[in-house]
């Protein structure tokens, strides 16, 4: 790989001969692949076996992952199975893995990923709400949006709102709102040389001063969405120290209620420039170069995030009633949506929001909160984020096959198959037990209700 000689200079003064000759040595290397395992899908107890089927006999953990990280050989192929399509796991880098780690999720937060596509760590973050509280995930960029929402839905995330605004607009809708900030901001790229070379063709033609203003913009949005006492962690993929400390250095001054939150480096990941913040350097860890800085805003403020519970179920309970065709296909419904959020509808469309429907900011959602299905007609469909948020107990009707029967991958290809037991009616399609859509089933025959564009390729 040849190394812009600019860039090459600089590396040797941020890092010192020494260093910067295992750096270049490190180049030459395989990059590091990683797969982290869903918990909401998976019960502990479950997680070696689906690795075990996945080919990942001895899997080598990601220690900073958080929750169920792991290497994995990069000839394997664990995107081209039907468990990647019933949202067990995604597929991370190893280093990309700790923003969302780091940052101190708790229960009932209100959590704001700024730059969320194409969604690793959003998913990582909804994860870890489990259930409780709600996610904004935004992109500005309405096609990766897209993808953003996607993979949510995969993972089974139903307390999300997915948008595709300017920061600018955000922060006026959410004054001082949030608890937790992720801002993974663009970045000049330079820790995935080794993983996409390209990127160097990228530098060359731009470099780290065409991101630093982006930075600045998404940095200072963000504090003004975070409450008293809330926390933002700033993370890019690059070395370069005016896109890292640098960056946060100027945050801090421009907003002074914010405070630095010193990280304690583990894991062969070194103190930053600033004695606070973290750099990850691709030959002292297994994963590419990243950088972490965790800030708080100074002062306190209550949780706002009461239970749904009661309120919800009485909302819902009246919602149903002029809504015969939904209540019908809910009687199936094992799982008690009506008490996990607020039914809400938009031309014809059903939502289970995480908030009174009255608390939606005037935004362009491309989702808020889960996609429930479609009044047509006097019937309802469900959605296919619907079945990905079930699981295969929570359903009265289902098919299940192995992810070994050649009718699993024929369903996710969009087509008709053969099932010769259960109910006639919309029933949840799974393979090995866990969802993967619904279908409707006529006399052993399922009429195939896929996703048409989430179909196997």
């Amino acid at each position: 790989m040849e190394l812009p000689e600019l860039y090459q200079d600089k590396m040797k003064q941020l890092l010192g001969e020494g260093q910067y000759r295992l750096y270049l040595d490190s180049l030459s290397e395989e990059p590091q692949y990683g797969i982290r395992l869903n918990p909401l899908k998976l019960r502990k107890e479950e997680q070696k076996g689906v690795l075990s089927r996945l080919g990942l006999e001895k899997p080598e953990p990601v220690p900073w992952s958080g929750q169920a990280g792991y290497y994995y050989d990069g000839r394997k192929t664990p995107a081209r199975h039907p468990y990647y399509y019933a949202g067990l796991y995604y597929l991370q880098e190893p280093s990309a893995m700790a923003p969302g780690a780091f940052l101190p999720v708790s229960a009932g937060d209100r959590v704001l990923d700024l730059c969320a596509a194409p969604g690793g760590k959003s998913t990582q973050l909804g994860v870890r709400l489990a259930g409780s509280g709600f996610l904004l995930s935004n992109d500005i960029s309405a096609s990766r949006a897209k993808g953003l929402l996607k993979n949510l839905e995969l993972s089974g995330i139903g307390n999300s709102f997915v948008s595709s605004e300017p920061q600018e607009r955000l922060a006026a809708c959410f004054p001082e709102y949030f608890d937790k900030i992720l801002v993974d901001a663009p970045c000049s790229g330079e820790g995935m040389f080794r993983r996409d070379p390209s990127m160097v063709r990228s530098w060359e033609e731009r470099g780290p001063e065409a991101y630093r203003p982006v930075q600045e913009e998404l940095l200072l949005a963000a504090g003004r969405m975070l409450k008293p006492g809330g926390m933002l962690l700033y993370s890019t993929c690059t070395f370069d120290e005016r896109e890292n400390e640098g960056a946060v250095e100027a945050f801090l001054k421009k907003m002074p209620d914010m405070e630095p939150v010193p990280l304690t480096p583990r894991w062969g990941m070194v103190q930053g420039l600033d004695g606070a913040s973290l750099r990850f350097f691709p030959w002292l860890i297994r994963g590419e170069g990243h950088f972490l800085s965790l800030m708080r805003k100074k002062g306190s403020a209550g949780k706002e995030n009461g239970k749904t519970g009661s309120a919800a179920a009485e909302a819902n309970r009246m919602f149903l009633n002029s809504r015969r065709e939904m209540a019908e296909f809910l009687e199936m419904v094992k799982a008690p949506l009506e008490e996990r959020g607020f039914f809400w509808e938009r031309e014809g469309q059903v939502y289970l929001l995480p908030c009174p429907p009255g608390q939606i900011r005037p935004l362009r959602f491309l989702r808020t909160g889960l996609f429930l299905g479609s009044c047509r007609k006097k019937r309802f469909e469900p959605s296919q984020a619907l079945a990905l948020y079930l699981k295969k107990e929570e359903f009265q009707n289902t098919a299940d096959f192995s992810a070994q029967d050649e009718r699993t991958v024929r369903y996710l290809k969009g087509e008709t198959t053969e099932d010769g037991a259960g109910e006639d009616g919309w029933c949840l399609v799974c393979t090995d037990g866990f969802p993967l859509g619904f279908a409707k089933r006529s006399r052993g025959i399922l009429k195939n209700k896929y996703c048409p564009g989430w179909r196997w390729q």
